[in-house]
């Protein structure tokens, strides 16, 4: 099944390869990277922020809210501490430290 549809496949793209017309010569323009405007763009300066503002966390939120939140974040970076990514790792670090601040700042000591 999975061969019939890999040569389905090559032969729809090799038609259109084959069927394609030749592209127009165009001007001899100074090809540039697309990355050029990147490379040139200044850095973000991002300020740091409160582990209420890393964790979504805002003053009208009731604690049942807050509390499913905490529980969320707290899954979904858990799994990133243990990754062998050291900017996974990291972040996942910092994010945890931040959901331990926000649960000891509105439930108090855990």
């Amino acid at each position: 099944m999975f061969k019939k549809i890999l040569q389905s496949l090559t032969k729809s793209h090799s038609s259109r390869t084959a069927a394609a017309p030749a592209p127009a010569a165009r001007a001899s323009a100074p090809k540039t990277s697309p990355l050029a405007g990147i490379k040139n763009a200044p850095a973000k300066s991002s300020a740091p922020q409160t582990p209420d503002e890393l964790c979504g966390i805002t003053p009208k939120m009731p604690k049942s809210e807050i509390m499913d939140q905490l529980k969320r974040l707290y899954r979904r970076h858990n799994r990133g501490a243990s990754s062998l990514d050291p900017k996974v790792r990291a972040r996942a670090e910092e994010m945890l430290h931040a959901i331990v601040v926000v649960r000891e700042k509105h439930f108090g000591q855990i």
